[in-house]
Order: C-alpha cells, then sequence, then structure tokens
C-alpha cells in the first residue's frame, strides 16, 4: 500500500495526539474502530489466518472483513495485512494461510513476495526456520486446524550458577548460589558494530569467567539476548548484524553450542523478553505474565497461565503499534510504526530530536540515552515530555497486545526504564488504559521492578534457566577460578 493510501485508513478522530508525536494513530484504536464498521456492516465475511511454525505448532487467528464496498476495500486489506504481520512477529512461522478470502490472500502472498513490501519479514522467517517462506490462501474450511505445545523452562535455584543478558548496547552477568546473587556486573558494549565473530565469542568467555570467580564452581549457565534462538542456535538476532552472512552460518549459529561445550554444563539461552517475563512471574509469584524489555530495542516474552511457555518468538519490536504510515521508520525492517521505535533507546533519541534536546556529535545511543536521564534528573520539563510520551504510547500499545495475549501482569524492565523516567512511563501507561480502555485497567496488573532489577534483574533470572543433569552430584563440574 502507497503512501497515497494513507488518508484511506486513517482518519483525524483515529489520532491521539502526544507532547511529542501529534500524529500518533495506536494500532489499538484503528482496530477497535474497524471491528465496529464491520458489526455494522452486512456485507462482513469471516476469515481465517493460520500460521505454522512445525508439523506440532500451529496458531489460527478468526476474525471478518468487510467485502464487496468498494469504500472499505483499502481498510480491510490493510487491517488483515497488519494482523498477518503482528501474528508473525509474536508467533513466527515460515507459513501462512489466509481461509476465507482470496483477495486478502493475494494481497498477503504479494507482500511478503521477493519484491513485496513484506519482503523482509519473509526473508527472517525464512532465516530462523529454515525453510522457503510461503503464502497460500483458499477456503475458510480448508484452515489448518490449530495445534501448539508448550513447555516449562527455568524457575531452578539450586547450585551455582550463571546467568547473563546481552543487549546491543550493554551486557550485564550474575553469579548466582542457591538463587541468590553474589555478584552482578554491567558492562557498556557495541556488538552491532563488531563484523568478526571472534569478538562475540571472546567477550562472552571473558563475562563468563568474570562471574565464574565468584562461586567455588559453576554448574550451570543460563543466558537471555534479543533476537530468536532455537534449541541454544542463533537463528536471528541485532547483536550480529554486522557480521557476514556466510559467516554468520559458520562461526554464529552455533556460537552458544561452543561455549557450552567449552563450560561442559548445561547452557540454555532465550530471548530476553521471555527472561524478563520468567523474572516477573518468579518475583511476583504469577502467571500470564507479559515482560517487556526496553533497552538497545524493544524485547517481549509471555509466560502463560499455566507458568510455561508458548513456542513463540515475541519479537515485538517488530509488532506495528502506530498504524499511521507516515510514522518513525525502523532502520532495520524499513517498515513503519514497529514497537523498536518507540519503546526503546532508539525511540528516546527520536523523540529528543522532537523536544529540542541537542546533544554532542559521536556519542554512542546508550550515551545518548544516559544524557537524557542525567538531566531527568534535574527536572528538566523536555525530558520529562519523552518519558510521557513514551508511557502514552505504552499504554495503547498494551491495549493492542492484549488481542493477541492474555495479560495479567505486565512487567517492564531496561535501560529505558531506569531513573525517575521509568515511573513516568509506568504511571502514563496506567492513565492510557484507565482513560480509554476500562475493562483493561482493571484486569491487567503493570509493573516496574527496583533500581537493581531494573538493570540486572534478567541475567539473575536467566541463571534459573538450564536443570542440571546430576542433583546434588559435582561430578564432571569444571572449575573455573
Amino acid at each position: 500500500m502507497d503512501e497515497s493510501n494513507n488518508k484511506n485508513i486513517l482518519s483525524p478522530e483515529l489520532l491521539r495526539p502526544l507532547p511529542l508525536d501529534k500524529y500518533f494513530c495506536p494500532a489499538a484504536i484503528w482496530v477497535s474502530n474497524y471491528l465496529k464498521k464491520i458489526q455494522n456492516s452486512k456485507k462482513r465475511a469471516p476469515v481465517s489466518i493460520a500460521i505454522i511454525k512445525d508439523e506440532e505448532n500451529t496458531l489460527v487467528h478468526n476474525t471478518s472483513i468487510i467485502t464487496g464496498e468498494h469504500c472499505f476495500e483499502q481498510e480491510s486489506l490493510y487491517y488483515i495485512e497488519q494482523i498477518v504481520k503482528t501474528l508473525l512477529w509474536i508467533y513466527g512461522g515460515y507459513k501462512v494461510y489466509i481461509g476465507g478470502s482470496a483477495a486478502a490472500g493475494e494481497h498477503i502472498k504479494n507482500l511478503y513476495s521477493k519484491k513485496g513490501r513484506r519482503s523482509f519479514d519473509a526473508d527472517i522467517m525464512s532465516q530462523i526456520y529454515e525453510r522457503a517462506f510461503e503464502v497460500n490462501y483458499g477456503k475458510l474450511d480448508k484452515t489448518p486446524q490449530a495445534v501448539e505445545k508448550s513447555a516449562k523452562i527455568g524457575r531452578h535455584l539450586d547450585g551455582c550458577r550463571i546467568g547473563f543478558d546481552l543487549g546491543a548496547s550493554d551486557r550485564k552477568v550474575s553469579a548466582v548460589i542457591d538463587g541468590k546473587p553474589v555478584f552482578s556486573e554491567e558492562v557498556v558494549w557495541n556488538p552491532g558494530q563488531q563484523p568478526d565473530p571472534e569478538y562475540h565469542y571472546n567477550e562472552i568467555m571473558s563475562m563468563l569467567r568474570q562471574a565464574a570467580a565468584h562461586m567455588p564452581r559453576v554448574d550451570a549457565i543460563g543466558g537471555s539476548s534479543a533476537g530468536i534462538y532455537i534449541n541454544n542456535r542463533v537463528m536471528i538476532a541485532s547483536l550480529f548484524r554486522s557480521v557476514p552472512r556466510i559467516l554468520f552460518e559458520e562461526k554464529v549459529k552455533n556460537l552458544f553450542l561452543r561455549v557450552q561445550k567449552e563450560w561442559n554444563v548445561p547452557l540454555t539461552i532465550i530471548n530476553d523478553g521471555e527472561v524478563t517475563a520468567l523474572a516477573g512471574s518468579m518475583s511476583l509469584g504469577k502467571n500470564a505474565v507479559l515482560g517487556i524489555s526496553m533497552g538497545s530495542s524493544e524485547a517481549g516474552g509471555y509466560v502463560n497461565k499455566n507458568g510455561g511457555f508458548n513456542p513463540w518468538i515475541n519479537e515485538l519490536a517488530f509488532v506495528p503499534v502506530d498504524f499511521n504510515q507516515a510514522a518513525a521508520k525502523d532502520e532495520w525492517s524499513g517498515d513503519t510504526g514497529c514497537g523498536v521505535q518507540y519503546f526503546s533507546q532508539q525511540a528516546v533519541i527520536r523523540l529528543a530530536n522532537s523536544a529540542g534536546i541537542e546533544m554532542e556529535t559521536g556519542l554512542t545511543p546508550a550515551q545518548k540515552l544516559s544524557f537524557v536521564q542525567e538531566i531527568m534528573k534535574k527536572k528538566d520539563y523536555r525530558a520529562e515530555k519523552i518519558f510521557t510520551t513514551i508511557g502514552s504510547y505504552f499504554g495503547y500499545a498494551l491495549a493492542y497486545y492484549s488481542i493477541f495475549y492474555k495479560i495479567e501482569t505486565v512487567l517492564v524492565l531496561g535501560r529505558v526504564t531506569s531513573g525517575e523516567g521509568g515511573m513516568i512511563i509506568l504511571n502514563e501507561a496506567k492513565k492510557i488504559l484507565k482513560k480509554e480502555f476500562p475493562e483493561l485497567y482493571d484486569s491487567i496488573s503493570i509493573n516496574l521492578p527496583d533500581e537493581k532489577n531494573r538493570r540486572v534483574g534478567q541475567s539473575i533470572a536467566a541463571a534459573s534457566l538450564p536443570q542440571l543433569k546430576n542433583q546434588g552430584s559435582e561430578n564432571g563440574r569444571p572449575l573455573y577460578l
């Protein structure tokens, strides 16, 4: 859909002007408005969207669209387009089936073709699942059946463990003995600019040795990182974006298998958003937890009502939250309105420009965030506007996420939430829910941990991921002193 169609799917009453974003069109508001039109239309038709991950995991989302009315044609196609994109980045899969609408099916098929506007998404899904991406469509009753397996991961606190979290601007590591942290460290780095796989390997090994020096032995290692990890293999991650594709396949994809072999202990690494959700579930004693990490990017994770993980990728950085097609553009995917530009240090930097905050040239993104947080301590109203705007974004985004997740608790972590800005984000999100979505305000609890856990809580929770092979035995446990 080209820019000329923006007016066809966007009307002024759908905008929610914010202190530093006058043209914000919340996904939740747009979708709610369209669904009301469906209810009032006599020409609505059911549509099913199936996202296939493998033989054991297929997600099906049932909805409807308005058909046969030319004035709603662009809206209907745009609606399906955004729902498919959202489902792909929350669930993940190599195949999409659209049942019930050939027009919608053909639209999605063209979007995800090699020359289509969503070719980036299709290529990434192909990398993740190591299969060619495909889109099919047909009759409603031919939609594949939903099937899914969830698993319980983590919550193991016995023994001497290392937990780490790899972000794009800093890395954190903790040494944990029987569930109690005895050492935590946070180091600023810039892995996204490093093309040599050995740099990444050496930095990770150095970090692990630093934590190991504070324990008598190492029984297990758990980690979290931005990106998608399957069976401890790196399928896609922004940390390694500068590594050439051929070297990524040869050296990076199995990097953590190499680390595990070197340490010879159980090792588990998963997405950092999942560890955020796990940390929330463990600390609050609750399930149905959506974890959001606002750091160099936006990471998401979800602990279901049974306390387990669905086999979802939860890459909320690529999920659209702003349906204004003239919205901020993600530099990696090239798409507009995605979470990465709204809930990360990129969002802070973007909004700082709008707020008229000038910074020295040559500062890294992490340093720019720190600069804004420092002037926030001085009660600079411009910085306050930044976090107020992000908090409002977040309230509307939670309403959109709730369409796809059953949420009872939200835990927010990450460098962006440090300092006074974190409380502003939290309070503004609650205000939006109370004003626009009162039913969600009453049913969802939003939580921000204390300052220390905001910064290193993920690495501590990550330590609980692996299960020990030999409970109570030290046989086969190497010493790293």
